[in-house]
């Protein structure tokens, strides 16, 4: 099982498929997982194969990581298209999260006045205020929804919340008034002896129905990039995902496609 934990507070930059530059921003463990999600693709691994009793950084070594890391940048002349909080798990569950994040854009303002700031949320924790509200401040809050149907969710990403559910999911998202970013990735295969297929007719139409009904201002469409830690699962083709861009487009929104 080949996985990729990040070992420090900032990363990068590296080569995003979606965002193009992008320094990342860890808020969790360096040494294991924290999530709200265990989603079967995960290229940080499972839940259970990566606990750890690790401190969070805090709000003070997050700001000064990344105000050195980005005074080197500036001094060896370095393109930044993104800075992107993402690392070990999901940024949102940190409890310093909307201060980090005001720190990260002072910090932009100063080093980096033409990048953007992205955060890559699985949207669990936006019934916090202050976690709605620190998304409303970055540039793209990217917000995961990888099935309009709660069953498959649960096969996929297999969020920790008993009471979780895709419609309270979309309220929640309904939130930012289509000033978002939706991420979606496909993919197929088996795991623990059933199918796994977020890519059927069914799945797409109910799908895309939500997507109508968010209608956020571009939707990401991605599929396994790197080696899961669950076997048996399969890439969906490029093209296949460009046909689900084309019946997105037909909404009139963006669309973002990485095979």
């Amino acid at each position: 099982m080949a996985t990729i934990l990040f070992h420090e507070i900032i990363f990068g930059p590296v080569h995003s498929r979606r965002l193009g530059s992008s320094l990342g921003i860890n808020l969790l463990p360096y040494d294991g997982k924290v999530c709200s999600f265990d989603c079967i693709y995960c290229e940080c691994g499972l839940n259970k194969d990566f606990r750890t009793r690790t401190k969070l950084p805090d709000r003070e070594n997050v700001r000064e990581a990344l105000d050195n890391r980005l005074k080197t940048l500036q001094e060896e002349g370095a393109a930044l298209d993104v800075i992107t909080f993402a690392g070990n798990g999901e940024p949102t569950m940190h409890p310093e999260f909307e201060g980090i994040v005001d720190d990260t854009i002072s910090l932009r303002d100063y080093f980096y006045p033409g990048s953007k700031i992205s955060v890559l949320t699985n949207g669990m924790h936006l019934d916090k205020p202050d976690v709605f509200d620190a998304l409303k401040k970055v540039d793209s809050p990217v917000l995961k929804l990888d099935s309009a149907f709660d069953k498959t969710v649960r096969l996929i990403d297999r969020p920790n919340s008993p009471t979780y559910s895709v419609t309270g999911q979309v309220e929640r998202y309904k939130r930012f008034e289509g000033n978002f970013v939706l991420q979606t990735l496909f993919l197929r295969g088996t795991f623990e002896g059933r199918r796994v297929d977020n890519v059927t007719e069914h799945e797409i139409l109910a799908w895309l129905e939500l997507v109508r009904e968010l209608n956020p201002r571009e939707v990401m469409i991605y599929t396994i990039d790197r080696e899961t830690p669950v076997k048996g699962l399969e890439k969906v083709p490029y093209e296949e995902l460009q046909k689900i861009a084309r019946r997105v487009e037909e909404l009139d929104i963006k669309t973002n496609v990485a095979g």
